[in-house]
């Protein structure tokens, strides 16, 4: 059974996205064994000074970089990345489960994520153009995690 690795820099807060998370994880079991690895954020104190959130990056992508288990897939999560259509995800993801047998998918912080980590990832994904809240990635990748593995397993799902 593939094992899926998350991690994501922060916490969630609101119920209705905890919820959301756990009722996509539970979808996904069937397919993947799934571990979600949270990475305390970086306190910025001026949101505007560039070099303090260079800084707290750097710090956070250290966090992540060894949070990463040994020959997984690794896919960044950021603005930069490729878009695909839910077939093509599945069809990457399907490949990634045959060579590797896990894979780490890595949510970075609200003020995105180091140069490094991006760097030390096979693919880098974007979900959309648009920019969604930090928090709410997280329910659309499960689901975009469990859409993927059902494809893959020819079950129905909403197109």
């Amino acid at each position: 059974m593939t094992q899926i690795t998350v991690i994501s820099v922060g916490t969630l807060k609101e119920d209705y996205l905890k919820e959301g998370v756990l009722e996509y994880k539970k979808r996904l079991s069937q397919f993947a064994r799934v571990d979600e690895i949270n990475i305390k954020e970086e306190r910025i104190h001026n949101e505007s000074d560039t070099a303090e959130i260079a800084s707290a990056l750097m710090r956070e992508g250290e966090k992540i970089l060894s949070a990463i288990p040994k020959d997984s897939y690794r896919i960044a999560l950021c603005i930069e990345g490729r878009q695909f259509s839910s077939e093509e995800l599945a069809k990457k993801l399907l490949d990634a489960c045959d060579t590797r047998g896990r894979i780490t998918l890595i949510i970075g912080s609200s003020h995105g994520m180091s140069q490094a980590v991006k760097d030390a990832c096979e693919l880098k994904l974007s979900f959309s153009k648009m920019t969604f809240p930090h928090q709410l990635m997280r329910v659309m990748l499960f689901e975009a995690l469990y859409r993927s593995f059902a494809i893959n397993a020819n079950k129905s799902y909403h197109k």
